[in-house]
């Protein structure tokens, strides 16, 4: 398929650079191909909003009966937390509103979603529109990469996932705890799987990170010297190639997760239990 001939447009940069192809047209695809990004900047923007305001609300985060605790308010380290919920003391005193009681994790597990492989996909084409779609021109008139601010933050990615990590096993701690009935003693409810499938779904896609599969195997170059780690490259290798699906999948566990706490906390349902 070929393109009538258009007048060159005045700008010598980006698409239109000596480099590129002389089409004026944005795109000659004939499909919707702006669904997948307008469906991703959908979900993206709902999972931000819902979550932006959970964190902020202070309200319906901790069940004392059945210990369920948020993970949007875990750790809770503050004089302000809900007597109970603050599972490793509180060494920092009252907080404003304006600050979330998860202040402490929150943004490095934001830094740690913002520079994800798949998320940075993700948004480049829905939000940054770098490019929106395969074939279809980006708007910017050059590209620097991630050599400059504020992409240049994407190469903290392995440093977020340390603390990523540190949080993975603060909210398996959470998960275990929650395994107490409201009479003392060994307690189960829904509330317990829906915090246990959250959690394993979390290591899940904290483990199919691309830097976790750096630290396993990168700069090796004989794996038959080092077989544990190759067979540690291999199970993350396998969770990688899932990576994109637990990316979303995550956010989903994560929302359900608070939005089921939020429920029984605010006694709107009460939890079913199975053992005492």
């Amino acid at each position: 398929m070929s393109a009538a001939p258009t007048t060159t447009p005045p700008s010598g940069t980006g698409v239109f650079s000596k480099t590129r192809a002389r089409i004026a047209a944005r795109t000659l695809r004939t499909d919707r191909w702006w669904l997948p990004p307008l469906l991703t900047a959908i979900g993206l923007a709902a999972f931000v909003g819902y979550a932006t305001i959970r964190s902020f609300v202070r309200t319906a985060y901790w069940v004392p009966q059945y210990h369920y605790l948020t993970p949007f308010y875990s750790p809770c380290l503050s004089d302000s937390c809900a007597p109970g919920s603050s599972h490793f003391g509180t060494p920092f005193g009252e907080l404003p509103m304006w600050i979330p009681l998860g202040f402490v994790v929150l943004p490095f597990l934001l830094g740690f979603r913002l520079t994800c492989y798949y998320y940075r996909k993700a948004y480049y084409r829905s939000v940054w529109f770098s490019p929106p779609a395969c074939a279809v021109a980006e708007p910017h008139t050059r590209y620097t990469g991630e050599s400059r601010l504020p992409l240049i933050i994407q190469n903290s990615h392995r440093y977020f996932f340390y603390v990523a990590v540190v949080v993975s096993v603060i909210n398996t701690y959470d998960a275990i705890y929650a395994f107490h009935g409201d009479t003392g003693g060994f307690g189960f409810g829904l509330g317990n799987i829906v915090l246990t499938v959250n959690v394993i779904l979390l290591w899940a896609y904290t483990l199919s990170c691309h830097s976790c599969r750096h630290i396993a195997g990168g700069r090796l170059k004989h794996f038959s010297a080092h077989p544990v780690r190759y067979w540690f490259w291999t199970q993350v290798s396998k969770l990688n190639t899932r990576h994109m699906a637990l990316a979303w999948t995550t956010l989903g566990t994560l929302a359900l997760t608070d939005f089921y706490v939020m429920l029984v906390a605010s006694q709107t349902i009460s939890d079913l239990r199975f053992v005492n």
